[in-house]
């Protein structure tokens, strides 16, 4: 059985293998992923922390080059590192190769560092007295990342942190973790010294030895919740920076006079990609006034026609979940919401799937808060329709929801999406836009149970993250005299 290796400065490490790593397409067991030792994770931060001075001293202009090259790798291996994906994660190699595109932005965003990290000067703020800022790197980073996007989350991280000076230390999901040697392998390539980028394999006890270690000096984690919630009250007790995103009830409200074909297009797109096992899928469509019934009608007849199967498979529109726990947990918010007064319209959990972890595509009707599809992330291919009376009653049921990641609403009247956007707390908002996840120019996060720490992911708060401010006050005297003053020193 092939052990997924750890990359630690530069280098393959072999160790034996535990927990189990499989195709969900066929429930095999594909390779098994190492458990260090607290030793070896000792020595895996202490070489980190013997890269980073060296790293924080490289000229900027180095790191945009290797970045650029990075970017033009991550081009030419697509094909590779797509199927990578898809054999480990189930989802489709179209899907795959768009998560990719999306970590490309954020190395492109990154390339522009010289920018992004310039600071600011005043002169003569008093006689002889000039003030300037720079931001200097954090240090260490344990960046630690979701399954379900392998490869994308990692760059959104790592891109920055590198980009800004720091030495990187990633923790994959144990469910999918190849992929990520593969991006380290490739920045070697691109030029990165060894030792900067290193790939730790483990599993949760591994996650909170890098949370506790005093070598590391910022954590950046993806997940769920529970486990954000967590890992942001723990790194604060360690006084390490932080930011811990979390999970999402992803709502998307169709006002009664939307283009009810654009939204049910929308609603299968943003629902059922990927499985529905993405942190920006539309879990919950909201019909305002009498536009259910027709809108239903529309997602079922396009939800007919959808193909589920392996993610190699060309004819595939979405492939399998991740576990077999995994599948049986979304399989039981449709055996069960009948439970609840809850219509089941169409039901994916009968459709035949061998030994792989399969659910097909699922519509309920009639969720509401207090029900489990309703108040649970349920991260698969189940999308519930939850009825509302009107625009106020929409924002309300948004509103009441403890996550706020992201919203989308779908409407032809600029003066009610206008209104929406406003009265909505949540981090992302689309109008006719599904999945409205942010270009790498602007910041990925959400609000409430969403994010726990104040910094979104990538872009300019992904820089300021992965930086601290320095303030320089300089007084160049005209003279050498001596003159002794124990008043506050002011600027006038």
């Amino acid at each position: 059985m092939r052990s997924v290796p750890h990359f630690i400065n530069g280098k393959l490490i072999e160790e034996a293998g535990h927990s189990n790593v499989f195709n969900p397409a066929t429930g095999e067991v594909i390779a098994q992923v190492p458990e260090p030792s607290k030793e070896f994770i000792d020595d895996v931060v202490e070489v980190a922390r013997g890269a980073a001075l060296e790293w924080a001293d490289s000229s900027l202009s180095s790191r945009t080059n290797i970045l650029f090259t990075l970017r033009q790798l991550l081009v030419e291996h697509t094909d590779e590192l797509a199927a990578l994906i898809s054999l480990e994660h189930g989802k489709t190699i179209a899907d795959a190769k768009g998560e990719i595109a999306r970590g490309l932005e954020n190395v492109e965003y990154a390339c522009g560092l010289i920018e992004h990290l310039k600071g600011e000067f005043s002169q003569q703020v008093a006689e002889g007295v000039d003030v300037h800022s720079v931001r200097e790197p954090v240090g260490v980073v344990a960046a630690v990342t979701p399954f379900n996007f392998p490869i994308m989350v990692p760059l959104w991280m790592s891109a920055n942190a590198l980009a800004a000076g720091n030495v990187v230390i990633l923790k994959p999901s144990e469910r999918d973790p190849s992929v990520s040697i593969r991006l380290g392998e490739l920045l070697q390539e691109a030029g990165l010294p060894d030792g900067v980028f290193n790939v730790l394999q483990g599993n949760a006890t591994t996650v909170r030895a890098l949370i506790d270690h005093p070598g590391v000096d910022a954590v950046s984690f993806v997940g769920s919740t529970p486990v954000a919630r967590a890992v942001h009250e723990r790194a604060s007790t360690h006084h390490k920076r932080v930011q811990a995103l979390g999970g999402a009830k992803n709502h998307m409200v169709v006002l009664p006079d939307a283009d009810l074909d654009a939204a049910a297009d929308a609603a299968i797109n943003a629902g059922f990609g990927s499985a529905g096992e993405r942190c920006m899928a539309i879990s919950v469509v909201v019909a305002v006034g009498d536009v259910a019934g027709p809108l239903i009608e529309k997602i079922a007849d396009r939800l007919d026609r959808l193909t589920v199967g392996p993610g190699d498979d060309p004819s595939s529109d979405f492939g399998p979940l991740i576990t077999k726990e995994h599948r049986d947990r979304v399989a039981s918010y449709v055996t069960t919401a009948a439970t609840e007064d809850i219509t089941v319209v169409r039901d994916g959990t009968t459709m035949e799937a061998g030994n792989g972890f399969f659910v097909g595509p699922s519509l309920l009707d009639g969720v509401r808060p207090g029900t489990r599809a309703y108040d649970d992330e349920i991260f698969g291919p189940v999308l519930s329709v939850a009825r509302v009376a009107t625009f106020a009653d929409a924002v309300e049921l948004v509103n009441s929801n403890p996550y706020g990641n992201g919203v989308a609403v779908f409407t032809r009247d600029g003066n009610a999406a206008r209104a929406f956007s406003r009265l909505v707390r949540v981090g992302m908002i689309g109008v006719n836009v599904p999945i409205p996840v942010p270009i790498s120019a602007y910041s990925f996060g959400g609000w409430k149970d969403s994010l726990f720490g104040d910094a979104h992911i990538y872009g300019p708060e992904g820089f300021a993250f992965y930086t601290r401010a320095k303030v320089v006050t300089t007084r160049w005297p005209h003279s050498t005299g001596s003159r002794i003053d124990l008043g506050f020193p002011t600027t006038r």
